[in-house]
């Protein structure tokens, strides 16, 4: 299951306490030469004339997110261009989405969704030590850019119910669903990852 994931990228997304960070970590531990590349960590390396991605953010920002973007793009084509697996873990949607999977050189490239429902969601965020919420933002307004603003690329996952490890076996069974071509990231429209059954959203 892991041969195909050696020298490659995974970028895992989704709205904040999606589980992100402990999905991609888990991921990284199944494989046997993998980095987890953690997209926050290049946000918290500005530290002076840092602007955060509030619900009303400006121009400022959405430049901020975007070099944070591609500062993480290139560690992971490093990290898989000296043979490793680079699984990379962000709030990458909406239209963000398919301007990150452009900036990743990597082949193959694969994408992961997590869409658990809000209510899974709100939840989690109440139930972890640290709140990622706040600045204008609410669950239901991120996961109405999630839901309604972002392309349907990669592998979608409605998490709701799954345990980490449990989501992991999810992705690794089908990474068909997850790998990412051209074609893919230029044609895929919004609401397409809404439209599976199952378990994926």
């Amino acid at each position: 299951m892991t041969d195909p994931l050696r020298s490659a990228v995974v970028l895992v997304t989704g709205v904040m306490a999606s589980g992100k960070s402990t999905v991609a970590q888990r991921l990284s531990e199944r494989l046997p030469r993998a980095a987890h590349i953690r997209g926050d960590a290049f946000r918290r390396m500005m530290v002076s004339g840092r602007a955060e991605m509030t619900f009303d953010a400006g121009e400022e920002a959405l430049e901020q997110l975007r070099l944070r973007h591609r500062l993480s793009a290139t560690a992971a084509d490093i990290y898989a261009e000296a043979g490793w697996t680079a699984v990379v873990q962000d709030v990458v949607i909406g239209p963000e989405l398919p301007a990150y999977l452009s900036l990743v050189r990597t082949r193959p490239l694969y994408a992961v969704v997590l869409a658990p429902s809000r209510e899974a969601v709100a939840a989690r965020e109440a139930a972890r030590p640290k709140t990622g919420y706040g600045a204008g933002w609410t669950v239901a307004r991120l996961d109405a850019v999630l839901r309604e603003q972002t392309p349907g690329i990669g592998l979608w996952l409605d998490s709701s119910d799954l345990t980490p490890d449990e989501t992991v076996d999810a992705i690794l069974a089908d990474l068909d669903e997850a790998r990412i071509g051209e074609a893919r990231i230029g044609e895929a429209s919004i609401g397409e990852g809404g439209a599976h059954g199952g378990g994926r959203v």
